[in-house]
């Protein structure tokens, strides 16, 4: 009896668990299109003031970079890696939006943006996601807490078992 409602606990805390993955890759996908939207702006206004002195971006960064003012040279540096950051952020997201819904998994734990990722744990908030893709992994963590439980049972199956044929 104890050990049927310790599996059944076991089975609803995997399904619960792996309901949220999709969930977390629904919030991270939120959280990545605020910092795309964000650091497109940033680039754009870099754009515009490189334009306003008649410079292309290129231009502009070289100025920075080759500048003898330390403290102009790394905002040059940093802007590179705002440039680069972004490439790969718009990149994500464009395969998130565009993959299908559990590829969009795959491609959320093969792509995710560290930094990221790591704020969207840090305000993550649980919930019961109502899609297919939430209720494919629940279903799939449920079976995997009920093969755990039922691996775990085992020794005492067996042992059951044997003291069930001595006694018999």
């Amino acid at each position: 009896m104890i050990g049927r409602m310790l599996t059944g606990a076991l089975v609803v805390a995997s399904a619960v668990t792996g309901s949220q993955a999709p969930e977390f890759a629904q919030q991270y996908r939120q959280r990545l299109g605020g910092a795309v939207d964000e650091l497109t702006r940033t680039v754009e206004r870099f754009d515009a003031d490189a334009a306003s002195e008649g410079l292309t971006r290129d231009q502009a960064l070289s100025r920075h970079i080759v500048n003898a003012d330390e403290l102009f040279r790394k905002r040059g540096q940093a802007m590179q890696e705002t440039f680069l950051r972004l490439d790969r952020l718009k990149a994500q997201r464009q395969a998130m939006t565009d993959d299908s819904a559990f590829v969009r998994l795959a491609s959320f734990a093969s792509l995710a943006d560290g930094d990221l990722a790591r704020a969207t744990f840090n305000t993550y908030e649980p919930a019961v996601p109502v899609t297919t893709e939430g209720g494919v992994m629940a279903g799939l963590f449920g079976f995997l807490g009920w093969l755990l439980a039922r691996l775990l049972g085992a020794p005492k199956r067996m042992l059951n078992r044997r003291l069930a044929a001595r006694a018999g």
